[in-house]
């Protein structure tokens, strides 16, 4: 038999091997200019969409090429991460305290930070990176007519005038540990002159309407740049902090350490009450999510 055959033959069987071996390696994707291409997630809600595109903005302005990968249910984001479909998302640290982790509840911003910081590179080999002062916890707002006539500022001063307020629930709102239940055991009894229950997408016409005077709310809420309305302060610390911060891969961080710059840089300019007027942009004012991020981000040049 001819002995180049075999060479020929063996060597395009060892290439096939090889090639089959490899099949399931892929190595990240690069743009033309030699940068990664970064995959970017966001949540399906106002906020999310806008700190997403924030985030691609700021490193499409350094180089990157990204991939939005916009719009995914809240529940299944961080598994988006996890299993490698996306590369980064804006998340919040008592998410990922308490649904992700399914930690025990910790009030103070800096605790709760380490620890998700900790616990997701140990686990899921995740990156935290530097949060945001901004904070899209759990709240409570009441008309401002009604926070001046009783002299009211916190959950505290409240608790003393519930029984001269009406209140608008979401129903779960009464029956939630983190709800009624978790603010009675630190601040007492909630005596409301009266208590009914509202859809939550209706809650501020039901406060102008002058049909309650307090609701269930989140901190970032865009109708809180109403001065009709007056967010509470949680002066006992009963609710978790949910400060913002984007959640890398550490292969991804790890392989491009300037996406961690890029994007602290960019954080520590969102505080609450500039991303809850960026929401108002959108949910009041009916911009387009992309204009209202693409305007923040050209403010920060």
């Amino acid at each position: 038999m001819n002995t180049s055959f075999f060479k020929r033959t063996f060597a395009f069987l060892l290439i096939v091997a090889v090639i089959g071996l490899f099949a399931g390696f892929v190595l990240p994707a690069q743009a033309q200019d030699g940068k990664a291409v970064v995959r970017i997630g966001s949540k399906d809600f106002t906020e999310n969409y806008i700190l997403a595109e924030i985030y691609a903005l700021a490193l499409e302005d350094a180089g990157f090429e990204i991939q939005r990968e916009f719009g995914l249910a809240s529940s299944l984001v961080h598994t988006a991460l996890v299993n490698d479909e996306i590369d980064l998302y804006p998340e919040y640290t008592g998410t990922g305290l308490l649904a992700v982790l399914q930690l025990p509840l910790e009030t103070d911003p800096q605790k709760v930070y380490d620890t998700v910081k900790a616990e997701y590179e140990k686990q899921f080999d995740l990156v935290w990176l530097d949060y945001a002062s901004a904070n899209d916890g759990q709240g409570l707002v009441i008309t401002t007519s009604a926070a001046e006539e009783y002299d009211i500022r916190t959950i505290s001063d409240l608790q003393k005038n519930a029984d001269k307020l009406r209140f608008a629930s979401q129903g779960e709102f009464d029956l939630r540990e983190d709800g009624i239940p978790g603010l009675e055991k630190v601040y007492g009894k909630f005596n409301w002159l009266s208590s009914r229950v509202y859809d939550n997408s209706l809650k501020y016409e039901i406060l102008k309407n002058g049909e309650a005077d307090v609701a269930p709310a989140y901190t970032t809420e865009g109708q809180l740049t109403d001065p009709q309305f007056t967010l509470l302060e949680d002066d006992l610390y009963v609710w978790p902090p949910y400060n913002i911060a984007p959640v890398v891969r550490k292969s991804v961080s790890d392989a491009n350490p300037e996406i961690a710059e890029i994007l602290n840089a960019v954080n520590e300019k969102i505080d609450t009450a500039t991303i809850t007027s960026l929401n108002a942009k959108v949910d009041i004012d009916k911009e387009e999510y992309e204009d209202v991020a693409a305007g923040f981000y050209a403010s920060l040049q």
